[in-house]
């Protein structure tokens, strides 16, 4: 099995939709990098020789930002918003939609799927 910066990449799949599993790599980079190693993106993860998982892993630790680093760089950002006291700083430390969305509807997913209408809690009792 193939480990790319602590990611584990599954053995079945094509090697372009594998290098997804990383944070910070999508389906438009994952083709760029195979495009540069000149790797067939039809190839599947096991089928991969020694030196072209080599030439991968070396290529995505050294000049592309994922997992860990990303992550810590995504966290700094917020943690700057909040500390300079703009806008979206103070929406993301309500947990409230950050970029414009409408918030009378449809931002459940933010606000942690809470139901408050009147019929949507209510336990239901056994008729007799």
């Amino acid at each position: 099995m193939l480990r790319i910066s602590g990611v584990n990449i599954p053995d079945e799949k094509r090697i372009v939709i594998s290098l997804t599993y990383i944070y910070g790599i999508g389906n438009s980079l994952a083709s760029k990098i195979l495009k540069e190693l000149k790797i067939s993106e039809d190839k599947r993860t096991k089928d991969l020789s020694e030196d072209e998982q080599n030439s991968i892993r070396t290529h995505i630790e050294k000049r592309i930002k994922s997992e860990g680093e990303l992550k810590h760089e995504v966290r700094n950002n917020v943690k700057r918003l909040k500390e300079i006291g703009c806008y979206r700083g103070s929406r993301h430390q309500k947990g409230l939609p950050v970029r414009g969305q409408r918030t009378k509807t449809n931002n459940r997913t933010v606000r942690g799927n809470t139901r408050k209408t009147m019929g949507s809690g209510r336990v239901k009792t056994e008729k007799t």
